[in-house]
């Protein structure tokens, strides 16, 4: 494979660059997460993508090296899609309510799969507000699988998932930027297609490459603009959601306008134990679930298929989202 040629495509900058066709992205992505691409001609690549901008062929190409690659597991349910859950941008400005989400869901009855980074660099990591609430990372796939079943939440490191693609984001602390397997991350789907792939991005140059993503493959998932990147909403003023099934696109909330002044209860500090301790106490029914969050576990029990029709899905978050329960 000549990795000079691919180079010479997508490195002449933002106006001279060309997009790599599906396949051909799909057979170079391959080849880097299989480790077969020398050090230089990879950083060459990963940079020549960032300042192009990867394109929805591309990015389908990736989505397809990647999941050829991944250690697949079983969905513990066949009635449940199970809700697969990025976590790789941390909280910065706000509590990471990550977990909260994959927590109400799994207590609802909705397979929780948390994926993610072990460590959060400056941010607060979900994995860190996990460690305080007891759920540790899963050390193969073997015990995710047993997580999922008995506990119907767990948390994934992503080497465990998908080591090439570990290698790749662990690049960024050589290169000091981002690269295009911070997007394909978010788009895995362990469950080879029967999970639902919940996606907060930054910007939106990424909801739309998303967006093309979920209809030309027709994979199942809720697109958003998350809080510091992660996958919640907004506590304070709910993102619009869309939700993406068999190559069709149906927006579920629309944006809000007007941000709340403040979220009863949700602390100020947003390191990991008073984070966790709030999530207890959402959780334990001593703190309203804010509504935005309550909006999107409404989203999520719609797409998994545990509720026939949205309208059921909005009533069971609001009824049950303040049952006590403990974590």
């Amino acid at each position: 494979m000549s990795f000079g040629q691919f180079i010479k495509e997508i490195g002449r900058g933002e106006r001279g660059a060309n997009d790599l066709a599906e396949d051909q992205a799909r057979q170079l992505f391959g080849a880097m997460l299989d480790g077969g691409v020398p050090d230089l001609e990879l950083g060459a690549i990963l940079i020549a993508l960032r300042m192009k901008g990867e394109s929805v062929a591309e990015l389908v190409g990736f989505r397809r090296a990647a999941a050829a690659r991944l250690n697949r597991l079983a969905a513990p349910s066949a009635e449940v899609r199970p809700a697969v859950i990025p976590s790789y941008n941390g909280a910065k400005r706000q509590p990471n309510l990550t977990p909260l989400v994959a927590l109400l869901l799994a207590r609802l009855g909705v397979p929780a799969l948390v994926h993610g980074t072990l460590e959060g660099q400056d941010r607060v990591a979900s994995a860190y507000v996990l460690r305080e609430l007891g759920i540790l990372p899963c050390t193969s796939a073997a015990q995710a699988q047993a997580q999922l079943a008995e506990n119907r939440v767990a948390f994934v490191p992503t080497g465990v998932l998908a080591p090439g693609l570990a290698n790749l984001l662990a690049l960024r602390g050589r290169l000091g930027v981002r690269s295009c397997a911070h997007s394909v991350v978010k788009l895995i789907d362990p469950f080879d297609g029967a999970g639902v792939c919940v996606v907060g991005v930054t910007h939106p140059h990424y909801l739309e490459t998303g967006r093309g993503v979920f209809l030309a493959t027709g994979a199942r998932g809720l697109l958003f603009r998350g809080t510091d990147g992660e996958s919640f909403a907004n506590p304070r003023k709910r993102p619009r959601i869309e939700h993406f099934a068999d190559g069709r696109a149906e927006v579920l909330f629309e944006a809000e306008h007007t941000a709340a002044a403040e979220v009863a209860d949700m602390p100020q500090d947003i390191a990991a134990r008073p984070t966790a301790a709030y999530i207890r106490n959402v959780l334990d029914g001593r703190a309203p679930v804010p509504l935005p969050i309550a909006n999107q576990v409404a989203c999520c029990l719609y797409a998994s298929g545990f509720a026939a029709d949205f309208n059921q899905a909005k009533a069971i978050a609001a009824m049950r989202a303040h049952a006590r329960a403990s974590v």
